[in-house]
C-alpha cells in the first residue's frame, strides 16, 4: 500500500451510464413515433368515417327521391341519432360524432339530411369505426413489440461500444494514476482512434513526459549542489576546528554542523528520487534495531518492545524480521527526532511483531500534511511557515525502498501518530 491514497468513491461505469442514455433515447424515441403515429392514423380514420358517411347520405337521398325506397344503411329518424342532427336545416347535410359503443358497433359518424319541408323526417346514414379502430390497436400493439425488439438489440450494441469507449479510457486512467504515484516512466501509448480519447492520451503522454523532464532537471540541480556544497563545508568544518575555544567556536561549530546535515539529507532525497537506493536485507532483531535507532537519535523516547517482553517471560528468543537495518534506523530516527522537534514529550515508540509506531504529546500533524503528504523544506518553526521538513521525506523514501508502509495519523486524545509496517 502507499501512503497517503485517497480512497475512491463508489461510481457507475461509463459503459452503464452510456447503455442507461441509450435504453433512455431509444424509449423516448419509440413513445415520440408511437404517439405520433397513433395519433395521425386515428385523425384519418375519422376524417374517413366523417367522409363516407357524408357521401353516403347523399347517395341514399338520390336513391329515396328517385325511388322512394332506403337502400342499405339509410333510416328515416332512427334512434340513435345525435340530438345535434335531428333538426338540420331544409337541404343541408350534416355529421356528428357518435362514441357509443354497443356490440363492436361504434364509435361511428352520423350524416343525416332532411328529405323535406320543416317537419318531415330525416334521413340518416351511421358509419361504423369498429373495425378500422381495431387495427388501430393492433397497429399500437405491433409498434410496442418492435419497439420493445428495437430496444433489445439496441441495448447491447451500446453497452458493447461504451465499453470500448470505456476500455480506453481506463487505459488512460491508469496510466495517470501511475504517473500521479510517481511512475514517470508509465505511457498510454497508441491509442485506436482519431477522436477525443487519442487526443486525451496523447496530451497525458505530452504531460508525463515534460513532468518527468523538469523533475529530472530538479533531481540533477539538487544533488548537483549537495555534491558540491560538500567539499566547502567539509572546509568550514576543519576551520572551524582551527577556532580557540570559546562561545563563537561552539556556535559556528553547531551551524556547520546543521549545515552538512542539509547537505547529507538533500543528496539521500536526491539518490531516493532518482531510484539509486537499494535495500541490503538481513536477518535482524526488530526490538533492538529500534533500541539502537532511539539511542543515536540523542533524544529521550520510552520504548516499548512487546516481543521482547514475552520472549524474555518465556525464555523464547527474540523473533527476527528481513529488512535493511541500516535504513529502518534511519527511518526510526527521523520519527523520533520529529516528534521531539514538532510535538511534544513523552515520546513513546511500541515494537509490536512487524510495526513500530512513533507517538508524541504534541499538538499532532497539521491537517495540510495528512491531506497532502509532508513538504520538503517546510519546518515547523514560526519563522518557515507551518509544516515538516526533510525528515518525514526521508522516512518515506526510506520505507519506499524497504516496500514498508509508513502511516502519519493523529491520535484521538492528541499527538502525532507514525505507524510503520514492514513487509513479511
Amino acid at each position: 500500500m502507499r501512503p497517503f491514497h485517497r480512497a475512491r468513491s463508489a461510481r457507475v461505469s461509463l459503459r452503464w451510464k452510456i447503455a442507461a442514455l441509450a435504453a433512455a433515447t431509444a424509449c423516448l424515441v419509440a413513445a415520440v413515433v408511437g404517439v405520433l403515429v397513433h395519433v395521425w392514423t386515428a385523425h384519418d380514420i375519422r376524417d374517413r368515417a366523417q367522409m363516407r358517411a357524408f357521401n353516403a347520405v347523399y347517395s341514399a337521398m338520390d336513391t329515396y327521391r328517385r325511388t322512394g325506397t332506403l337502400p342499405d344503411g339509410a333510416e328515416l329518424d332512427p334512434d340513435g341519432l345525435p340530438a345535434v342532427l335531428r333538426h338540420p336545416a331544409d337541404g343541408d347535410r350534416h355529421t356528428a360524432y357518435d362514441g357509443h359503443v354497443d356490440n363492436n358497433v361504434g364509435p361511428s359518424f352520423w350524416a343525416a339530411q332532411r328529405v323535406g319541408r320543416p317537419g318531415s323526417p330525416v334521413l340518416a346514414v351511421r358509419a361504423n369505426m369498429s373495425s378500422e379502430l381495431y387495427e388501430l390497436r393492433r397497429l399500437d400493439m405491433s409498434m410496442t413489440v418492435a419497439s420493445l425488439v428495437a430496444l433489445a438489440a439496441a441495448v447491447p450494441l451500446a453497452a458493447y461500444g461504451a465499453g470500448l469507449l470505456g476500455r480506453r479510457l481506463r487505459r488512460v486512467s491508469e496510466t495517470a494514476g501511475r504517473i500521479s504515484t510517481g511512475d514517470l516512466d508509465a505511457r498510454t501509448g497508441p491509442v485506436k482512434g482519431r477522436d477525443e480519447v487519442s487526443d486525451i492520451a496523447a496530451t497525458v503522454d505530452l504531460m508525463a513526459d515534460s513532468l518527468g523532464r523538469r523533475l529530472r532537471t530538479e533531481r540533477r540541480f539538487t544533488a548537483d549542489v549537495a555534491h558540491e556544497l560538500r567539499t566547502p563545508v567539509g572546509g568550514l568544518l576543519a576551520a572551524a576546528d582551527l577556532l580557540p575555544p570559546g562561545e563563537t567556536e561552539d556556535m559556528v561549530r553547531a551551524r556547520v554542523r546543521d549545515l552538512r546535515a542539509l547537505v547529507e539529507d538533500l543528496l539521500e532525497i536526491s539518490r531516493l528520487d532518482a531510484g539509486a537506493e537499494h535495500a541490503v536485507r538481513a536477518r535482524v532483531p526488530l526490538g533492538a534495531v529500534v533500541r539502537e535507532a532511539v539511542t543515536r537519535a540523542g533524544y529521550d523516547a520510552r520504548v516499548t518492545d512487546a516481543e521482547h517482553a514475552e520472549g524474555a517471560a518465556t525464555g523464547a528468543p527474540a523473533e527476527t524480521v528481513e529488512t535493511d537495518p541500516r535504513r529502518l534506523e534511519r527511518i526510526v530516527a527521523n520519527l523520533v527526532v520529529n516528534a521531539h522537534r514538532h510535538g511534544g514529550t513523552p515520546v513513546e515508540v511500541t515494537v509490536r511483531g512487524r510495526t513500530v509506531v512513533v507517538r508524541d504529546h504534541g499538538p499532532g500533524f497539521p491537517r495540510d500534511l495528512l491531506r497532502d503528504g509532508p513538504r520538503r523544506f517546510h519546518t515547523g518553526a514560526a519563522e518557515r511557515g507551518s509544516g515538516h521538513g526533510l525528515g518525514l521525506t526521508i522516512a518515506l523514501g526510506q520505507a519506499r525502498v524497504l516496500g514498508a508502509e509508513l502511516h502519519l495519523d493523529n491520535a484521538p486524545d492528541g499527538g502525532a501518530v507514525a505507524t510503520l509496517r514492514l513487509p513479511v
